[in-house]
């Protein structure tokens, strides 16, 4: 059993388009996830997590370097070519460890792993709804106990997709928190979702016919999030039963949020909007990290790495971009940080930056969703980020902008290299060329139904890069 290891075991739940603000350990008024507030409850939840280069693609190689997008060279959910950093399960794997990754094949930010395990995590059966955590299960629980039998050490990294559109789980999940008719008539909320041509038929492909109801949709990520939280239980009981609790050291985290109905950018996660930008992180891992603590400085994803390797007394000389946050967990705090460098090249090309007080977001060129070249938001005022005092705030405008770019051109001298936001001219998968106006960028831009969806982020896709 490698429960008499010496080194410990490590589980990273890359849980994909999770909201912490949708999660009851954060706050939100609906029990969505009883099992990880627990979890939380026996560990550390940082309050202020952010993923700043939205999204996946980005993230992930962040979360699983150190670095930031200067350091992976990586901000397009299409990146072309390799991550330009050692990930952590090469790291582990030079050290002994047996590494796991379940739902992630393919991707550039997933290099290194010994075994990759696939499952479905985008269509639906013949119920019509899709069990993503317990096919993930079907495929991890095996793994897992493999992984216990052997004398090494292991990494087990869960890529979990339900809170990912499509959101359609399983009975009851999918009326635990609606009790309307989503079919009302009279309730027109839908309509600029159906209107949205690009994600239009993606969203009607897995969205029962005839729903009228914004809020029903919205229940439905509620259901995705409560049901996937049931099956981690189902996880974290065999972690148990197997006696690996003493000696498994877990992190739930997400590589961004999601965007419901804010924004007009539906059932998504582009925008640079903090519903997006905002995510969980929990850190389990017994009489290391106290149980019950919160801490509320702002943290980064590129912090996840070098905290795991501290936590797991694993000196590796990476120079990472992102902090050990154990001083952190024991109110002494290193390097606080205050100001965001912020990016997305997912459906829209777009930067900015990030104080407590305000939020400027900068098109790189016109986006499908008509939207000013410049948004300035007031997040003490606005905390939703609804309206945009660019016009009204040019001196304020110019100072982020100015910081934005001193920023930039003090990491490119630091790293070698051109910013990536500059050089990703192809992100869209449309040729070479930027768009030269949000309607050709709409015009042009188009998921199609979930399995199209699905193959933007396969493996085939990956390869034909």
């Amino acid at each position: 059993m490698s429960g008499s290891t010496k080194k410990p075991n490590l589980i990273l739940f890359g849980i994909d388009s999770l909201r912490r603000d949708r999660m009851s350990s954060y706050g939100y008024g609906k029990l969505t996830t009883p099992h990880l507030d627990k979890l939380a409850g026996e560990g550390v939840l940082f309050e202020q997590h952010f993923s700043p280069s939205i999204p996946t693609t980005p993230a992930y190689a962040s979360m699983l370097t150190g670095k930031d997008c200067f350091g992976t060279d990586v901000v397009a959910l299409r990146h072309k070519g390799a991550v330009g950093a050692k990930t952590l399960p090469e790291v582990l794997g030079e050290l002994g460890y047996n590494t796991t990754c379940v739902g992630f094949t393919g991707n550039p930010s997933s290099r290194g792993f010994d075994t990759y395990l696939d499952y479905e995590a985008w269509l639906p059966g013949e119920s019509g709804r899709c069990p993503k955590a317990e096919n993930l299960n079907e495929v991890a629980i095996p793994e897992l106990n493999r992984l216990a039998e052997d004398d090494k050490p292991f990494f087990l990294f869960l890529r979990h997709m339900d809170p990912h559109s499509p959101y359609l789980p399983p009975k009851p999940y999918e009326r635990i928190f609606y009790g309307g008719d989503e079919m009302d008539p009279s309730n027109p909320s839908m309509e600029p979702v159906y209107n949205f041509k690009p994600f239009a038929d993606f969203l009607k492909s897995w969205i029962p016919e005839g729903v009228t109801d914004e809020a029903y949709v919205n229940a439905q990520y509620d259901g995705a999030v409560a049901y996937m939280d049931a099956c981690i239980q189902n996880l974290l009981q065999t972690v148990d039963s197997l006696g690996l609790t003493e000696d498994t050291l877990i992190v739930v985290t997400s590589d961004h949020g999601e965007t419901l109905y804010e924004h007009d950018c539906f059932f998504d996660h582009h925008g640079l909007y903090d519903c997006t930008l905002v995510v969980p992180l929990i850190i389990k891992y017994p009489g290391k990290v106290p149980s019950g603590k919160r801490v509320t400085d702002v943290t980064v994803i590129s912090d996840i790495m070098p905290t795991i390797l501290e936590l797991m007394g694993i000196d590796e000389q990476l120079e990472p971009d992102g902090q050990n946050l154990v001083p952190f967990i024991h109110d002494d705090p290193g390097r606080r940080v205050s100001e965001l460098y912020i990016t997305e090249c997912t459906w829209m090309r777009k930067h900015g930056w990030r104080t407590p007080h305000w939020k400027l977001i900068r098109a790189l060129e016109p986006d499908f969703h008509f939207k000013p070249e410049v948004e300035l938001y007031n997040l003490i005022e606005d905390p939703q980020e609804n309206n945009n005092v660019a016009e009204q705030e040019p001196e304020i405008v110019e100072l982020l902008t100015a910081r934005m770019e001193a920023y930039i051109s003090k990491r490119e001298e630091q790293t070698g290299r051109t910013n990536p936001m500059y050089t990703n001219l192809g992100w869209h998968g449309k040729g070479d060329a930027p768009f030269t106006s949000s309607q050709q960028a709409y015009d042009t831009l188009y998921i199609g139904d979930s399995r199209n969806a699905r193959a933007l982020q396969a493996k085939e896709l990956n390869k034909s890069k």
